[in-house]
């Protein structure tokens, strides 16, 4: 159950050794700071079992965004009622995520193609107007819900000292801010990344294999794939309560606005860009658009004009003016550039490209100096 083959093993351990060190390898790029990378983790978890879901099967879901909401609320609901322990609070938000899904997908499930995605796609709009503006006394409507000094938390009344101020998650008599936190959501991260390794390679994910290729021909082979689709909808369902769960751990509060179509629409685009059905993809396709959003967001005209001040007057403030498009508020037009070549040379996403490179290297080691065809030898 636990093993993995040589060759997943090391991905793992060099997954892991990179998501750990991120606060030195992010230190060059301006982005080694907790709540970034924190931010980094999180999004890949969510990407990481969406890709589960839309890798694996085809199924393309517009409505995760709710999963990673109910996550959230869950989470907080727990650190209000009965302890600040992150344990509990992660623990409900998969299993309530895990619920949510297993009901909207087998209701969701009865269509395929761009049926199935509108009905994902109107879940999750309901969700969002029930937490924004029907379910108030559950979701505190738009204000979003928010620890108090007055929550009960039983538990933590009964064997916890008491703590001034406004308690914050804790893990083992740790504060979940900062570093602490960040390492909790990397470690989550190598643990999402592990299991999916483990579906990629089992029987299961050869059968969802199966169905993203040709689910009207397993059909007539007698293979009855509903179990099989709708089991993939609740797991992606809880990776994305899971990272929801990871938001309110890191932020204790929870809004509607993380039900929006564009938070699902946002887990789309990562999956595509980083490359779908591929099992590092997603992440990297989850930390280059949140870099994107936290720090081209953050360039200004001032940042461009000292970075471009070697050219000749003149041509700076015209690179600057042009420069200035694409970063700051109008790094959306950056995202879309990038994700229309993606699309456009590379169909498998940045890993595709990756693989090319790759070949390409292996291909000239394969050569003699005069350029022919090393000889292979007799089987």
């Amino acid at each position: 159950m636990f093993s993995l083959a040589k060759k997943d093993l090391l991905s793992l351990g060099v997954f892991a050794l990179i998501v750990l060190a991120m606060p030195f390898w992010l230190s060059p790029l301006g982005a080694a700071y907790p709540a970034l990378m924190q931010k980094l983790a999180i999004f890949a978890i969510f990407a990481v079992g969406f890709n589960i879901l839309f890798g694996l099967t085809g199924y393309l879901s517009f409505g995760h965004a709710a999963f990673l909401g109910i996550g959230s609320y869950t989470a907080v609901w727990s650190f209000k009622l009965l302890t600040m322990n992150v344990v509990p609070a992660v623990v409900f938000a998969v299993v309530m995520s895990g619920v949510f899904a297993l009901a909207i997908g087998y209701l969701s499930l009865r269509r395929s193609g761009i049926y199935f995605s509108i009905l994902t796609l109107a879940f999750a709009q309901m969700s969002y107007s029930l937490a924004y503006s029907v379910l108030t006394p559950i979701t505190n409507g738009e204000t979003g819900l928010l620890l108090v000094q007055g929550d009960p938390r039983v538990l933590d009344a009964l064997f916890a000292e008491p703590r001034q101020g406004l308690p914050v998650p804790t893990l083992l008599g740790l504060d979940m801010s900062g570093y602490a936190g960040f390492y909790f959501c990397a470690a989550m991260l190598v643990i999402a990344f592990y299991l999916s390794q483990k579906i990629f390679a089992s029987p299961f994910g050869l059968a969802l294999r199966g169905i993203k290729s040709n689910q009207t021909r397993m059909n007539y082979t007698g293979f009855n794939t509903r179990p099989y689709t709708l089991a993939a909808f609740v797991i992606s369902g809880m990776y994305a309560g899971l990272a929801g769960g990871l938001l309110a751990v890191t932020d204790p509060l929870a809004g509607a606005e993380r039900m929006q179509w564009t938070a699902s629409g946002e887990v789309v685009l990562m999956t595509i860009l980083g490359g779908v059905g591929t099992l590092v993809g997603p992440v990297v396709g989850a930390w280059l658009i949140k870099y994107l959003e936290n720090i081209f967001s953050a360039f200004n005209e001032s940042i461009l004009q000292r970075f471009f001040s070697f050219l000749p007057d003149g041509l700076d403030t015209f690179v600057v003016t042009v420069t200035s498009k694409f970063v700051g508020d109008g790094w959306h037009l950056t995202l879309g550039l990038m994700f229309v070549l993606v699309v456009a040379f590379l169909p498998g996403g940045i890993m595709e490209g990756i693989h090319r490179i790759v070949r390409s290297f292996q291909r000239r080691g394969d050569r003699e100096p005069d350029g022919s065809l090393k000889a292979q030898p007799a089987e």
